[in-house]
Parts: structure tokens; C-alpha cells; sequence
């Protein structure tokens, strides 16, 4: 299994934007997005430590830590660690697996993902908490259970 937290606020991917370049029009992923796929990258490559590409189908697990609004009282803030309130603002959680997805292409697998099961909750630290392992291993723990 490969597991690593990506630091900090997630970020979705964003949508692209549309620039020129002389007379043509070119599209352009947004500095965010990929600043945010860099890090992804540069994360996973780590928590690879020289291993091989997964050529097999897998199963990710995604948990995405978002930060508590500091303009929150004490209260709602400790129901939010509770789980009592869940964010329901940006980034969208879909938004927040493509840009995982788009940055861990070619660093962990070749291309994309099999299985994904994802959580948004809100955190004290807030961060990705990513969890690979191979496709197979996880339907035979879910059949057991």
C-alpha cells in the first residue's frame, strides 16, 4: 500500500482557460491547478521511494481535510471536528479527485484510477490523506467483511 498526505487547503481541478498566442487560441490549465498538481506529483513520487509504476487496477482512498472557517464560533467549530457539520463548499470533491488523478498519472500508475472511495470532512490540519493499494487486495478484504 501507498499512502501520503498532500499539505494544506485541497484544491479542484479548475476549469481550462482560453488565451492567445499570436492570432490562435490556446488552451491552458489554470496556474493554481497545476501548481497543485505539481505538488500531488512531487508527494507521491516521494512516498513511491523508486518503485514501478502500478500496472494493475487499484483502489484509492481519499480523504479530503478541509480547513474550519477561523470566522466560526468555538462551538460550531468543535461540530465540525465532530463530524457534525460537513462542508458542502468548494472544492468539490469530484473536482478534488480529478486534479489527484491528473497529477499522480505517470508518477504512481500509468493512467488513472479503478476504485475510488472518497470522504470530505472538516479538519484541524487540513490536507489530502491518499491511500493506494491494488484493486484486488481491497475486494477480497470488502467479500470477508
Amino acid at each position: 500500500m501507498i499512502e501520503f498526505v498532500v499539505p494544506g487547503q485541497p484544491v479542484g481541478k479548475g476549469r481550462p482557460r482560453v488565451g492567445k498566442r499570436g492570432a490562435r487560441a490556446i488552451l491552458y490549465t489554470p496556474t493554481k491547478t497545476a501548481n497543485y498538481e505539481g505538488l500531488i506529483a512531487h508527494t507521491a513520487q516521494a512516498a513511491m521511494a523508486g518503485r514501478p509504476l502500478i500496472e494493475t487496477p487499484v483502489e484509492v482512498r481519499l480523504f479530503i481535510d478541509c480547513q474550519i472557517p477561523a470566522s466560526w464560533s468555538q462551538k460550531k467549530q468543535r461540530q465540525a471536528l465532530a463530524a457534525e457539520i460537513l462542508p458542502t463548499t468548494k472544492p468539490d470533491a469530484d473536482n478534488v479527485l480529478k486534479a489527484l488523478n491528473d497529477g499522480l498519472n505517470g508518477v504512481v500508475w500509468r493512467d488513472d484510477v479503478q476504485d475510488t472511495i472518497m470522504r470530505k470532512r472538516y479538519s484541524a490540519t487540513p490536507g489530502l490523506r491518499v491511500q493506494i493499494r491494488p484493486a484486488v487486495t481491497a475486494a477480497v478484504e470488502l467479500e470477508a467483511a
